[in-house]
């Protein structure tokens, strides 16, 4: 995958379809370009958050550590990102990504992350917006589970 292949990727990810073609060129060549295998871990849960990543190609796994052992709660696809969390919050990563087959993905470290939001304000608008629909989904998912026990 070349660079501006990339570029055409990152224009179709909510956070930067605002962005100019040069940022997006910019932040695709400061990436770092991650292939992983499948089953592979990407980040585990627990670790500290030095990065976020985007999906170029494959599917992701979102593994959370329960008493009963990892519960797969979604799948993220091209296009999709993850990792912001732990950055935002300066907390331990809240999931374990594995690839669920070949993954490829775009490593955004700490301090591009922050220089990104600090100049595009849409892509923390987008950000919201997409954690706001992760939290419907997990009290979504949390409702279900409830309901099933009960019932």
């Amino acid at each position: 995958m070349n660079l501006n292949e990339e570029v055409e990727i990152l224009k179709g990810v909510p956070l930067f379809a605002k962005m100019e073609p040069a940022k997006l060129k910019l932040l695709a060549f400061t990436g770092e370009r991650m292939t992983f295998g499948t089953g592979q871990e990407v980040c585990h849960q627990g670790d500290p958050g030095d990065a976020m990543y985007v999906i170029l190609g494959g599917v992701a796994n979102v593994l959370i550590d329960t008493p009963k052992g990892q519960l797969q709660v979604a799948q993220l696809r091209k296009n999709g990102f993850f990792g912001e969390t732990a950055i935002l919050c300066d907390a331990p990563r809240n999931a374990t990504i594995s690839a669920s087959e070949s993954l490829l993905t775009l490593k955004i470290s700490k301090d591009m992350f922050y220089r990104l939001v600090a100049e595009f304000p849409s892509m923390a608008i987008e950000m919201m917006r997409e954690l706001a629909h992760r939290v419907e989904d997990t009290n979504q998912k949390l409702r279900e589970a409830t309901a099933n026990k009960a019932a």
